[in-house]
């Protein structure tokens, strides 16, 4: 690196051997790290290699244990992200903090708003928020309420709020999660113009293709430790894919030609209601055959949600039908639902997927508790439940402390591990996997495809709903795009591509570019 040539003027910010323990592991373990003025700067790692808590210790919500942070020069106690701020630090979480009955211009304000006289000064903070938004072009209303603007829009408002408190260095959580294929494109350029302009951005990201597109520099952590800085001009995916996982990573899943068999997951003229009245799947009809893997995409908000929800149990079906191997589900309940042969990856792991304050052993046989193997006369045989949970973490890779530590406390890649191990280990017939890659590093997306399409070969049928086109493409075998709860479009892998999907999802037909 050329960091020995830099004076302290170039640096905006600086970690010294910053390490931070946690019961059980040390999340971060002596890293330092050099963030050039006006570069982006890339965080790469598995998950759970450091690299969240290493920014939460920079915007102070964490106390590094031990080592120095550097701005601008000057050595800094960040003991709370109000102190963060002052130093012209901002964070754009991943899960956005936003109030949506709110204004843009009354999120943006919240906690330090500005007065005239004895009232908020609503008009000269929506004029500065305006102005904001035009010099970075960042085309935000802001008087329009938080929950009738896109999720792309509400990632802009967040942008907007750190720039409103005085932000030179900006930190990005996994900024590209839940956005479509264009709002991604939109947001590199607007880190491109952030940047232009002087700020100083760290990006923390799994995904190579966006390292590769817009960072400067990118940093590597295994297991908390820095393996290495990069420039990124002089290096290729494959190469940070390698050094962040340590092997090799296969970026295409490898799969033999789909050989489907009979209709094992039926929904017929389905419609569920959403909010306000209106219809979230309206007269939707589609079929899963073991052996294959139909992927549906659509941009978030479109009736995926309540289409999953409807075909589990865990909301009603207003009309239509959900048959399992031939028989009606419908309207049945979650416990029925899967125990008639269906296992469900939840898109919202926290909310659908895990008890947060259970160890990985009890989430682990959260369906299958009352089984005979681990039910004696009605209580937990801990033995047998241990002895499956120790099993289930070998064979999917699970990296925790022990069986014993709560999930609360494990990455977002590990929890999801434990979902998958517990789904697959029903031995479903039908597998419904939501988002089931979301927020994990490339070789845990690897680990979890290779699951899905070893489920398919095993003649399961596997429904995969998910906003990654690449995934989509790369995995399913059929694929189904739905728009306003409808299906518009049909179509396989071989013979369409992102830009078109891309299209179709945002309800546009080829050939007219006209919306729906």
């Amino acid at each position: 690196m050329e960091g020995s040539t830099l004076t302290k003027a170039d640096i905006a910010l600086e970690l010294k051997g910053i390490t931070k323990r946690f019961p059980g592991v040390v999340a971060n373990d002596s890293i330092s790290f050099q963030l050039k003025r006006g570069e982006i700067h890339a965080l790469l790692g598995e998950n759970g290699a450091g690299k969240s808590t290493l920014m939460s210790i920079v915007f102070g919500l964490y106390q590094p244990d031990e080592g120095e942070i550097y701005v601008n020069g000057q050595k800094e106690v960040i003991d709370s992200p109000n102190k963060a701020i002052d130093l012209g630090i901002g964070m754009v979480h991943q899960h956005f903090k936003l109030v949506e009955p709110f204004t843009v211009t009354e999120n943006i304000i919240l906690g330090m708003e500005p007065k005239k006289g004895m009232k908020i000064d609503i008009k000269g903070a929506s004029a500065q928020v305006k102005k904001l938004s035009e010099q970075y072009k960042l085309d935000v209303d802001p008087m329009a309420t938080i929950e009738s603007i896109s999720v792309g829009m509400q990632q802009r408002v967040e942008i907007i709020k750190t720039l409103y408190r005085g932000a030179d260095i900006l930190i990005f959580d996994e900024p590209t999660a839940v956005l479509t294929p264009q709002e991604i494109r939109e947001l590199l350029e607007i880190m491109r113009r952030l940047v232009a302009e002087g700020k100083s951005i760290v990006l923390i990201t799994h995904k190579l293709k966006e390292i590769m597109e817009i960072a400067d520099t990118c940093t590597i952590i295994r297991r908390g430790k820095v393996i290495e800085s990069v420039e990124v001009a002089k290096t290729n995916p494959q190469e940070l894919a390698e050094k962040m996982v340590g092997k090799a990573v296969n970026f295409k899943t490898e799969k033999k030609s789909a050989k489907p068999g009979d209709t094992l997951l039926e929904v017929k003229d389905l419609i569920v209601e959403g909010g306000k009245g209106k219809n979230a799947v309206d007269g939707l009809s589609f079929s899963v055959r073991g052996g294959e893997i139909v992927g549906i995409a659509g941009v978030d908000g479109n009736g995926q949600t309540e289409l999953i929800e409807a075909i589990t149990g865990m909301r009603s079906i207003k009309s239509g039908d959900v048959l399992l191997q031939g028989k009606s589900v419908t309207n049945q309940s979650p416990r029925v639902i899967s125990e008639s042969g269906l296992s469900h990856i939840p898109q919202d792991r926290h909310k659908h997927g895990l008890v947060l304050d259970f160890t990985v052993s009890e989430n682990i046989i959260l369906q299958t508790y009352d089984q005979p193997e681990l039910n004696q006369r009605g209580f937990i045989n801990e033995k047998s439940r241990d002895t499956v949970a120790e099993r289930l973490v070998k064979e999917f890779d699970v990296r925790t402390p022990g069986i014993d530590t709560k999930v609360r406390s494990m990455s977002g890649g590990n929890q999801q591990k434990i979902i998958i191990a517990r789904e697959i280990d029903k031995k479903p017939q039908v597998l419904i996997a939501a988002q089931p890659t979301r927020g994990l590093d490339v070789g845990a997306i690897e680990f979890v495809h290779q699951q899905l399409i070893a489920q398919r070969d095993q003649g399961k049928a596997v429904l995969l709903i998910s906003f990654e086109l690449e995934e989509i493409l790369n995995v399913a075998d059929r694929i189904l795009v739905l728009f306003g709860g409808q299906i518009v479009g049909e179509t396989t892998p071989e013979s369409t591509n992102d830009q078109q999907l891309g299209l179709m999802m945002a309800g546009k037909h080829e050939g007219d570019g006209t919306h729906e």
